[in-house]
């Protein structure tokens, strides 16, 4: 509850920046085809490059005294993926990138406090190819290990981020909601206001909503750029009037080019960090958006510029 409330209270959160991507681009780092960063929690160079990236946005979090989410690095920690691998239990894998997420907050002192530590989840295929998603009752057996595992090691929320269509997305919402954890559901969404399998925005928000097995805490739109989402929940906010009380949250892309062109790029591409936390700031002064932060091409960079934004 104590998530919860801070979220229903606090007027701006930070969210880490970009992660994954940052990590691909470390010529010393070789991210594990299942599993990407997770395997390097076992990695002493892998785990110490990943540390100094969470410790970059705690740092910035903590200048500007904003309350931040954290998410541990188990995107691809699901059962099958690290059965696939060499890896410790999915049950110890998940637990210990909770631990480490968690340790890094307990370095920061009395800011620790604002700091909350989310489960993070993904679809079960390719972000960005909605033909690999699961049917809902597939997506309830797949996930639902790895969402009871998350929610026993305390973790004060679960995300499942980059979710390209909706029928695994019911399924998701509903096995997190079955542990009782706090549920945010985070979409990719494209311009034209539907998510990447066609489904419409509003749609997939007011079919979660309508049902208390699926009903997420709040949305985020993650993986495009402000301009997308603004053009998305424009499109969809005629037919559905409390679209922007739910969607509360924005990891943006650095970039406005689709997320299977970023996907495919061998090179950054980013807009400036002023430009980008400009256009975060519109999102916000337009939408309400309160929850901000990176994904694609960001780094503490676009996340200083965005804090300092909200900050003034």
């Amino acid at each position: 509850m104590e998530f919860v409330q801070a979220i229903e209270r606090e007027p701006f959160f930070l969210i880490e920046g970009a992660v994954i991507e940052r990590l691909r681009r470390d010529p010393e780092i070789q991210l594990d085809p299942q599993h990407l960063n997770t395997a390097l929690l076992y990695d002493p160079v892998g785990r110490a490059a990943m540390g100094k990236i969470y410790r970059g946005y705690l740092d910035i979090g903590k200048e500007f005294d904003l309350p931040m989410l954290l998410l541990a690095p188990t995107w691809r920690a699901s059962e099958d993926r690290i059965a696939a691998s060499g890896l410790p239990s999915m049950r110890e894998v998940n637990r210990e990138a909770v631990m480490f997420a968690s340790a890094l907050r307990d370095e920061y002192g009395k800011y620790s406090r604002k700091v909350y530590i989310g489960g993070l989840m993904g679809p079960s295929g390719d972000a960005y190819h909605p033909a690999d998603s699961l049917p809902e009752a597939e997506a309830r057996a797949y996930h639902r290990p790895q969402a009871q595992i998350l929610a026993e090691t305390g973790v004060d929320f679960i995300l499942a981020a980059t979710l390209p269509a909706l029928p695994e997305a019911f399924g998701i919402a509903e096995v997190i909601n079955e542990t009782g954890c706090p549920a945010v559901i985070s979409f990719v969404a494209r311009p034209d206001g539907t998510l990447l399998d066609g489904a419409p925005l509003h749609e997939a928000v007011h079919r979660l909503d309508s049902d208390p097995n699926r009903q997420p805490c709040f949305f985020m739109l993650n993986c495009v750029h402000p301009s997308v989402f603004i053009s998305a929940v424009e499109t969809c906010a005629p037919h559905e009037s409390g679209l922007t009380r739910r969607i509360i949250g924005l990891q943006a892309n650095a970039s406005a080019k689709s997320p299977e062109e970023l996907n495919e790029s061998s090179e950054i591409s980013a807009d400036d960090p002023e430009s980008l936390a400009e256009k975060m700031l519109e999102v916000h002064r337009r939408f309400g958006t309160r929850i901000l932060g990176g994904c694609c091409g960001t780094d503490e960079r676009h996340i200083r510029a965005i804090a300092s934004a909200c900050k003034t």
